[in-house]
């Protein structure tokens, strides 16, 4: 069954037609049908691809409002409607009442990251968050199996050169670093390639144990356990788009301003 599937009475009801059970008595008296063909009790329906008549006449569901979620993704979720090598998805963590809607992913973390992913059923929204003309910062914690030292955060800056592509962050900062180096740091992307912050400290030598997306924009992780939704207000998804702020005092950074958006995740 697809994720966006309901019983075609419960659709019949939500769409104002009557009760759910007088839908049943409609449907057992052949007056509904689904796609040109006369309907079933317990059968299922996609509201966004069925064509449902009753009495002859087609019934959809009222328009909604547009909805825009924050989501804490844990590791061993894809964000993806459909993968079937990975059953998991972060569709799953969505409570019952949304399942029937249908959300796009506005930029995706890979299976083995975790943290802020915004799932949103406004289109012109993901596309703003996902397109290379708006620079939308994203801030990642990274934790890595050794310590990384402040004499190599330019390199993260300048790139490393991977499949004829560079690889390569806005900002690097390490986090609470002792003898000029630390097991973790701060990093800034906009968007970009898939895995790029993995495959770049991988190149350099230092293979990343986890990584963490904690804010976009202005807009922070802070507050949104593991596992659990967040729907958002106007006020909070403009803040995707406001610059955030600098890292805290006790981080070690180098920042260069870059010439081109970096094309990172």
């Amino acid at each position: 069954m697809k994720s966006t599937e309901i019983r075609l009475q419960k659709f019949i009801a939500d769409a104002g037609v009557c009760s759910r059970r007088a839908a049943e008595t409609l449907i057992v008296a052949g007056d509904v049908q689904v796609n040109g063909k006369t309907a079933l009790i317990g059968q299922k329906v996609d509201p966004g691809q069925d064509r449902i008549f009753v009495d002859g006449q087609r019934i959809k569901l009222p328009r909604a409002e547009a909805m825009t979620l924050a989501v804490n993704k844990p590791r061993g979720l894809v964000c993806s409607n459909d993968d079937p090598h990975n059953p998991g998805t972060v569709f799953d963590l969505l409570p019952p009442q949304l399942a029937a809607r249908r959300f796009f992913c506005a930029g995706r973390l890979d299976k083995d990251s975790e943290g802020l992913v915004i799932l949103t059923t406004d289109g012109d929204l993901a596309n703003k968050l996902m397109h290379p003309r708006n620079v939308v910062v994203k801030r990642y914690q990274v934790k890595l199996v050794n310590p990384f030292p402040t004499e190599r955060l330019a390199r993260l800056i300048k790139g490393v050169k991977i499949e004829d592509d560079w690889f390569r962050v806005e900002r690097a900062a390490l986090v609470n670093p002792r003898k000029d180096e630390s097991h973790e740091l701060d990093v800034w992307l906009h968007h970009g390639k898939k895995r790029e912050i993995r495959q770049l400290f991988l190149a350099l030598g230092f293979p990343v144990k986890r990584l963490r997306r904690y804010q976009i924009g202005a807009f922070p992780l802070k507050g949104i356990p593991l596992r659990a939704v967040k729907q958002l207000s106007s006020k909070e998804i403009s803040r995707f788009f406001q610059t955030p702020s600098a890292p805290r005092p006790n981080h070690d950074a180098i920042v260069i301003k870059p010439n081109r958006p970096s094309h990172a995740r």
